[in-house]
């Protein structure tokens, strides 16, 4: 059975003229685990039985190979046992590719599924390629991958200052775009110098949950969703993301060490999670919608609060109590924190200074993920009601539905 949604790589390799494009050129592939075509070939072998020069390949955080568990584990560069070409990494001794690496191709195909939020790393991958193949006149053909978490735009914007590799640019948490898309938007944001192509999907359409149109709200129904991440396991933690990944700021567990990372609202061992769902449920009803909450139990095998059993809410933003227009994990992630500080005043919430996440300097961690410290005010503040976040996200919003009108492609 053919899929009815074809991703940027199958197109490419269905198009001649488009692989004639390639033609006596060098080219370079960045991707990762998940970078396969509709019959699950990784991309860097059917390109190069296409008969694609492929003279290099990169790897972003997790590897080539997707190999590494946590975040702020490094990959070293390597050759490929079966190509003899070299495999750079762009998440080892650097993080933007260097002259040397971008002399090793004319022509950078840049293959990365994504998971539609700011901090998921392959969107700065992708504007530092951008921004040295600008210097170096080299080319950036994006193979265009659907954005699983849909069109929904969430969260405030990232304030100037805070950059870093987890927030590259003024953009909300849940930017609603693919990869592509991005792309043409940071050309235009950054006035980049820069030739830059998008290989668009065929059939991709976000908005859907027809299954017999081929799409789920963003991911395509009848398509096998692959990690490309070891912590992205499915489609739910994908549509979950942008809220939990903010667990990584604070001393609660995300579900590291257990089968469904980033899939709860918090584990803790010392949180009653119906008490913690029952105040949620009063302070924002609303931002409860479109999803199921469930308390459960897990005890980590490894990272935060390890070997001792903790008490969680999960998220199920699947099957039919899933709402894809008001399901909000960010706000939902927000009152998750609002409600613990508002039923444990004194609990030590956030991870200090002294984590210095994506190796950051004198930032809270859960500033640099929120690119400014308005969401852990608006936590920490006592007087502070849903509206008042409501008002912050909802300006910056509508400001980058805006900017981002004319770079949609779908």
């Amino acid at each position: 059975m053919t899929s009815s949604v074809k991703f940027g790589i199958d197109r490419l390799l269905a198009d001649p003229a488009l692989l004639k494009e390639l033609e006596g050129r060098r080219v370079a592939l960045v991707a990762h685990p998940a970078s396969v075509t509709e019959d699950l070939t990784h991309t860097l072998d059917a390109l190069i039985a296409a008969g694609v020069n492929v003279t290099s390949a990169f790897g972003p955080q997790h590897g080539l190979k997707g190999d590494k568990q946590d975040n702020m584990v490094e990959t070293g560069d390597e050759m490929d046992a079966q190509y003899g070409i070299p495999i750079f990494s762009l998440y080892g001794e650097v993080r933007r590719p260097t002259g040397q690496m971008m002399s090793s191709a004319d022509v950078f195909l840049f293959d990365l599924q994504d998971l539609g939020c700011r901090i998921y790393t392959f969107v700065t991958t992708l504007l530092y390629l951008l921004e040295e193949a600008a210097k170096h006149n080299k080319d950036v053909w994006v193979l265009d991958r659907p954005n699983p978490a849909g069109r929904p735009v969430e969260g405030t914007m990232l304030v100037p200052g805070h950059e870093s590799f987890v927030g590259a640019a003024p953009m909300p948490m849940r930017h609603g775009l693919t990869l592509g898309e991005m792309g043409n938007w940071f050309v235009e944001h950054f006035d980049l110098d820069v030739s830059y192509k998008v290989v668009p999907m065929e059939g991709w359409r976000p908005a859907s949950g027809n299954k017999s149109v081929g799409s789920g709200y963003g991911w395509p129904a009848d398509r096998i969703w692959i990690n490309p991440s070891p912590n992205a396991a499915s489609v739910n933690m994908a549509r979950c993301y942008a809220g939990t990944v903010m667990i990584e700021g604070a001393t609660v567990s995300e579900g590291r060490g257990t089968t469904r990372p980033l899939e709860v609202l918090f584990g803790a061992p010392d949180i009653d999670a119906k008490a913690v769902m029952a105040e949620m449920l009063s302070f924002a009803p609303e931002w409860c919608s479109g999803v199921r909450v469930r308390d459960c139990w897990f005890e980590p095998t490894f990272h935060k609060h390890a070997g001792k059993l903790c008490n969680a809410l999960m998220l199920h933003a699947e099957g039919p109590n899933y709402d894809h227009t008001n399901f909000q994990p960010w706000r939902l992630q927000a009152l998750a924190f609002k409600a613990i500080r508002r039923l444990y005043p004194d609990y030590d919430l956030w991870r200090g200074e002294e984590f210095k996440y994506e190796y950051t300097n004198d930032v809270l961690a859960i500033d640099v993920i929120n690119g400014g410290p308005s969401l852990r005010e608006w936590v920490d503040d006592g007087d502070a009601g849903p509206e008042a976040l409501d008002a912050l996200a909802s300006h910056d919003e509508a400001a980058w539905a805006q900017a981002v009108r004319e770079h949609v492609i779908y």
